[in-house]
């Protein structure tokens, strides 16, 4: 079995980094909007769930992924 093309690596180390990117940014909106006197009803704890959750996914299913 030969191994993958150098860009094919490449990739998946770009898609892994962004979803951790993403994943962290998620986590901060979340800590910030609750530093700031947020509760579960405002927008950033959302909008921080929706970009911790597609992060999170993401990095789920490119470390599940092995050609």
């Amino acid at each position: 079995m030969s191994s993958p093309p150098p860009l094919d690596e490449a990739y998946r180390g770009v898609t892994r980094i962004f979803a951790a990117i993403i994943l962290g940014f998620g986590l901060t909106i979340i800590v910030v909007t609750l530093a700031n006197g947020g509760g579960v009803a405002s927008s950033g704890i959302w909008l921080g769930l929706i970009f911790t959750g597609l992060g999170a996914g993401r990095l789920y299913l490119a470390l599940r992924s092995r050609d």
